[in-house]
């Protein structure tokens, strides 16, 4: 967990998972650097945010796989799920939910699907499909955390990859161009 600048009321708390993510955000607001995973996530923001002022929104910034052929570029979320906690044998034990859906944003935008496993079996990548269209390792955990201290959210995602083979090699290959289009959202938020 690496905070990039100083966080105040008045503007938005990046939070991205590893530096290559943001190599090209600039330095006009501050930045979370998490690392990666749900865990790693999870514990960075809630760490930053107990100790400290409130942001103004968290945005979350990153890249994501794709779920279904055709999908590119920057996309902001509409809703995140978790794809590797079971909630139905959860609610089967216990009779209360766990991980169910969030919204955090308004519209037809993408569904995001998070878990802590880099997917890049297709076989995997197919049933995700089913119910989401992008999949990512921080953004459902962001947007907990951010949820439960009353922060507006926004997951912003970067197609990096197609979620299937070769993923990991193609992410090496398109993270800093990933990172520009990022930047580039950023900037026509006008910060």
């Amino acid at each position: 967990m690496r905070l990039l600048g100083t966080i105040s009321a008045d503007r938005p708390l990046l939070v991205v998972a590893v530096r290559e993510e943001a190599a090209h955000l600039g330095g006009h607001l501050p930045v979370l650097l998490t690392g990666i995973g749900k865990v790693n996530a999870a514990a960075a923001l809630a760490t930053v945010l107990a100790g400290g002022p409130h942001p103004s929104e968290i945005v979350n910034l990153g890249t994501a796989g794709a779920l279904r052929p055709g999908w590119e570029g920057t996309h902001t979320v509409t809703q995140v799920i978790q794809h590797d906690i079971d909630t139905p044998a959860l609610f089967a034990l216990t009779g209360r939910t766990y991980g169910a859906p969030l919204v955090v944003g308004k519209g037809d935008g993408p569904v995001l699907a998070t878990g802590d496993l880099f997917v890049s079996d297709p076989a995997a990548r197919d049933r995700l499909a089913e119910h989401a269209d992008l999949v990512d390792m921080e953004g459902y955990a962001v947007a907990t955390v951010a949820h439960r201290a009353g922060l507006p959210v926004r997951l912003v995602k970067h197609v990096s990859d197609e979620a299937g083979d070769g993923a990991g090699h193609t992410w090496r290959e398109t993270v800093d161009d990933c990172a520009r289009h990022l930047a580039d959202w950023l900037h026509s938020q006008g910060w």
